[in-house]
């Protein structure tokens, strides 16, 4: 007769008893896609009623607006895109404000089959990542925008009339949103490439000089043509990227596994493994 508390069974899978049929797993798969739909679909709706899609467009637009010459207003080329554009971007910024919601499902549904020490791994980087989405996004739309509208403006012709369309501004904003809050993530790559041992943190010290270049070739790529919107991005990319490096230090040292599947500072674990 086996005994239960033998060396052979004394780490015990901590996932043991968690797995479901494949069924159940879609079951929950579909609950968690609807909860996230309703979830920007009810800050959709409260958008509609307030502010309203065409004051969300105007919020949006003032950067702008507020650098165009007196007299000067946008223009919709589109028959129907006076509508449709301001319910475009109601749309995103209601996923954009429902994004936390969204990702607490999507961690919901994967969390159960992770093991503690890859929880403790996996949580950070995803709040890391959101939150320095939003501060990239804001950073374009209260620094870079505000400063790059008007440059833009100095630079235009005196015989040429500005008069953007709306719809062409929404897909060059929401393209710098884009931008920024992807360029806001380097700390989250540097941590990644650091913690699954692809370059280590000599390496990525090292590296300071070839990823300005690399920084500077991106943001002269993205940006408007101006020197103040490629600074503007510049700067704080270099900023993040140390940042992750100190980062990186801090996560790998609380983030390793245990030496086998179980973790030891689990009670639940420690008491299995006692004789």
């Amino acid at each position: 007769m086996t005994d239960s508390h033998s060396p052979d069974n004394k780490s015990e899978d901590e996932l043991a008893g968690t797995e479901q049929p494949f069924i159940q797993h879609l079951i929950e798969l579909r609950d968690r896609l609807l909860r996230s739909v309703y979830g920007v679909g009810l800050i959709f709706g409260i958008l509609c009623f307030f502010p309203g899609p065409s004051h969300l467009y105007d919020l949006l637009a003032l950067p702008l607006v507020s650098a165009l010459p007196a007299g000067s207003h946008m223009i919709a080329v589109g028959v129907v895109s006076p509508f449709l554009v301001p319910i475009k971007v109601t749309v995103l910024a209601a996923f954009g404000l429902a994004l936390p919601w969204v990702l607490y499902q999507i961690w919901a549904f994967v969390a159960p089959g992770l093991y503690r020490h890859e929880r403790r791994l996996v949580l950070p980087l995803v709040a890391a990542s959101t939150v320095l989405f939003y501060l990239g996004a804001a950073f374009c739309y209260f620094v870079v925008l505000g400063q790059a509208f008007p440059a833009i403006q100095r630079m235009a012709p005196v015989s040429v009339a500005v008069s953007p369309d709306i719809e062409a501004y929404l897909d060059f904003v929401v393209t710098l949103f884009i931008a920024f809050g992807v360029a806001f993530e380097v700390p989250v790559v540097v941590v990644i490439l650091a913690r699954m041992g692809i370059v280590t943190i000599a390496q990525l010290k090292s590296f300071r000089t070839y990823f300005v270049v690399g920084a500077a070739a991106v943001a002269g790529m993205v940006t408007p043509p101006d020197p103040v919107s490629m600074v503007a991005l510049l700067v704080p990319m270099v900023l993040l990227y140390e940042a992750g490096i100190w980062s990186a230090q801090a996560f790998i040292k609380h983030t390793q596994a245990p030496p086998d599947a179980t973790d030891p500072s689990d009670p639940a674990d420690a008491s299995e493994a006692t004789p």
